[in-house]
């Protein structure tokens, strides 16, 4: 791989990478910390809907406020790359259009506006890093598709749990296991009832941002971020919403494997979680009937089989995205991407909601995300969750009840909404 080599030679070479980032909140200054720390990369364009944030991030980093340039406008923005100078714009698809900016990193959670920069990114055949899963479950199979047809690079982020997992998947086909369950820590029970509202405090102490929170703790990340790895996989959810148990670290691998071997799952090859100590690691859970490699297992890890566990005790979210931003721009490789269409997130309703409503976003007051097969989403008409925001009630639909088209509008004006359509239809 070579990774600091081939940046070492860049930044001789040419200079730093020069990496755009849109949004501006935990994961984007996060982010935008780690590459400055990073020989052969930099972080020189910030876009956010409240420019004081990037520019208090660019400040932390070093900048004097004077060097900052603020604008909207393409020919002052590139004029302030071209001279070396910290950009910050309100608008996040002059990103995709400036020349000098060699990959975008995607970081708002926000579908639409991810799916916007995402495919302006793709046309203008500049690679783009999704911090943003919310966007890759509903759309990534399309943007995917697309980028490789153009020749560019669409990539979840290395750090966010599926990147990881995907990791720890091909490594293990690859030393010839069979993958059974692939698993995320979750270090809470879901609250399928948290608002921004019931939020508000704890997030004020973690300086996130409720809403964001929300999303957490009523369960809506860890599906949307497992139904990822199901469709770069092929692994599936074993149930909708996943199983989840608390499960001590020394016990995954005699619980994630199928029943019929006291687990819990109804087959081999599933996504799911744990709530118990292994937050904010993820697993998998192996299997091998070979005897040479259950030997070889054995003398190694005094592990007798036919399940073992692969754990990784960590995930380290944005300041592990660099690693994918260098392989996305150095050798146009993909950290993990949708393979196939084998999981959907839907959205289930948080509170009674009445005909003629219309609905707010993602970890809002209105719904939650739950993780399907593709097959009941098809067969159940639900509503994907990244394309349910601003859409309406067309009747009466009960708490804890799944949206469906039969009970709900979508707002077909959104842009997600359009791309989600042309995945749809792809053969």
């Amino acid at each position: 791989m070579e990774l600091l080599r081939k940046l070492r030679a860049r930044q001789e070479a040419q200079g730093p990478i020069r990496v755009g980032i849109v949004g501006c909140g935990q994961m984007g200054s996060g982010l935008a910390h780690a590459t400055s720390a990073i020989e052969g990369m930099r972080v020189a364009a910030i876009a956010d809907i409240d420019a004081a944030k990037a520019i208090a991030t660019f400040i932390d980093l070093g900048h004097d406020r004077g060097d900052i340039v603020v604008t909207d406008l393409e020919g002052a923005a590139g004029d302030a790359l071209a001279a070396g100078r910290p950009l910050v714009t309100s608008d996040p698809l002059l990103l995709t259009r400036l020349e000098l900016l060699e990959a975008n990193v995607e970081a708002t959670g926000v579908p639409d506006v991810g799916a916007r920069v995402a495919y302006e990114s793709i046309a203008a055949r500049k690679p783009v890093i999704m911090l943003n899963v919310e966007t890759d479950v509903t759309v990534g199979l399309y943007l995917s598709s697309l980028a490789r047809k153009v020749g560019s690079v669409y990539t979840v982020a290395s750090g966010d749990e599926p990147g990881v997992l995907k990791m720890l998947h091909e490594q293990a086909v690859l030393m010839g296991f069979e993958v059974v369950c692939l698993g995320k820590g979750k270090n809470n029970v879901i609250d399928f009832e948290a608002t921004p509202d019931s939020c508000a405090e704890e997030a004020a102490s973690k300086g996130m941002n409720p809403k964001m929170l929300a999303a957490f703790k009523d369960g809506t990340k860890t599906m949307v971020e497992m139904a990822a790895v199901s469709n770069a996989t092929g692994l599936l959810p074993d149930v909708p919403g996943m199983h989840g148990p608390n499960v001590d670290i020394g016990d995954l691998e005699t619980v994630f494997v199928p029943s019929a071997d006291g687990g819990i799952l109804s087959r081999r090859g599933c996504v799911d979680y744990s709530t118990g100590p292994i937050a904010p690691g993820v697993f998998a859970v192996v299997h091998s009937d070979d005897a040479r490699i259950r030997k070889d297992m054995k003398f190694i890890t005094r592990a007798d089989g036919p399940y073992y566990l692969h754990l990784r005790p960590y995930h380290l979210c944005d300041l592990e995205t660099p690693q994918s931003i260098a392989e996305a721009v150095l050798l146009g490789e993909v950290t993990v991407a949708a393979e196939g269409r084998y999981a959907e997130v839907a959205g289930v309703a948080k509170r009674d909601i009445r005909a003629g409503e219309k609905v707010g976003g993602i970890g809002g007051r209105d719904y939650f995300g739950r993780i399907y097969t593709h097959e009941q989403l098809v067969r159940d008409r639900l509503v994907p969750v990244g394309i349910a925001e601003a859409g309406v009630a067309r009747r009466d639909i009960a708490k804890g009840t799944p949206l469906t088209t039969d009970s709900f509008a979508i707002d077909d004006t959104t842009f997600v909404a359009d791309l989600r359509r042309r995945q749809d239809a792809m053969a």
